[in-house]
């Protein structure tokens, strides 16, 4: 059984640092599905957006995991691992 250990290593969740992906609104692009990286509170676009700066996120910071942060969602995942956690 594949299991993550960087979900016991996280803070307490942090606040959103904004309410969208203030890269996509930057760069005029929309974002197609925010995600919540649960080391800073970044909040950035999924990998169906066509920036992906959520994965960029976790790729200049090493930050694990993130959540959906989109209303009725509540999954999250782990890079490192590539599992749903």
């Amino acid at each position: 059984m594949n299991e993550c250990q960087h979900i016991e290593a996280l803070p307490p969740e942090p606040a959103p640092l904004s309410d969208t992906c203030l890269e996509c609104v930057a760069a005029g692009t929309h974002p197609v599905q925010l995600r919540l990286c649960l080391v800073c509170g970044y909040v950035g676009c999924c990998d169906s957006s066509p920036l992906q700066h959520e994965s960029r996120h976790f790729k200049e910071t090493g930050h694990p995991v993130m959540r959906t942060f989109e209303p009725g969602e509540s999954w999250r995942w782990c890079f490192v691992d590539n599992l749903l956690v």
